[in-house]
């Protein structure tokens, strides 16, 4: 993994012991990790799933 890549988590995240996960991008494609374990691996997703994966969720 690229060690330049800016992981991000979502504005509403919180230090109050929450599930979150954080996105890099990675150029071609969008990383996907877990926040309370950013050492432990990611997915790599193409932009085009994710957008869709992100328009099912917010529609659901």
């Amino acid at each position: 993994m690229d060690e330049n890549v800016t992981w991000r988590k979502a504005r509403r995240s919180n230090d109050q012991g929450g599930d979150c996960v954080e996105l890099g991008d990675l150029g071609t494609a969008i990383g996907v990790r877990d926040s309370k374990n950013p050492d432990g691996g990611h997915l790599v997703v193409e932009r085009t799933v994710l957008k869709a994966l992100m328009g099912r969720i917010k529609y659901s």
